[in-house]
């Protein structure tokens, strides 16, 4: 079995040269995660895979106080589908989750938080689970087997972890006040 070694002296480990079990178990979390996501501000944008398309959601979002509805729709199926592939790839981590952040919290405070926690009372369940995922992708770092790999970011990390809230929250904050 040919094997690499980590880059750190004070911590050589013996790696298996495809990738570990755990590189292997966050590509398969990246990419069902990421690849859903995509899929999703697909269904905004394009009206594929069961989605409105771009005018009916833009009515949508009118209708919960984003004007103009459609441009709004734009922002957030753009921020779902490229969000969602750029974890699933492993690129620009950091910026792919605080997309889905932003999002997730632009979703909490206009459509789901006054139903409570759980989604089956029309709650923040599956916002905050959408919203965990991609910050602990952020903070974990994307793996070996990511685009990302050849980045200080693609190692994870605090300050990974603090540039997707931040500016998801930064993001979120700026529509909801507009």
């Amino acid at each position: 079995m040919t094997t690499t070694r980590t880059d750190r002296p004070d911590r050589v480990t013996d790696r298996p040269a495809l990738g570990s079990a755990a590189d292997w178990g966050l590509l398969l979390i990246r990419l069902t995660f990421g690849l859903l996501m995509a899929g999703h501000g697909a269904q905004k944008l394009f009206g594929i895979l069961g989605g409105q398309g771009l005018t009916a959601t833009g009515k949508g979002f009118e209708s919960l106080g984003y004007r103009p509805g459609k441009v709004f729709a734009t922002i957030g199926g753009l921020s779902e589908l490229l969000g969602g592939l750029g974890l699933a790839v492993g690129l620009l981590t950091p910026l792919a989750a605080a997309a889905l952040i932003g999002v997730m919290i632009n979703a909490m405070a206009l459509v789901t938080g006054r139903g409570g926690l759980w989604e089956s009372e029309g709650g923040v369940e599956y916002n905050v689970c959408i919203t965990v995922v991609a910050l602990g992708i952020a903070a974990i770092g994307p793996g070996r087997l990511a685009l990302d790999r050849f980045f200080p970011w693609g190692r994870g990390g605090w300050w990974p972890a603090a540039v997707a809230l931040g500016l998801g929250g930064i993001g979120a904050a700026i529509t909801l006040s507009l």
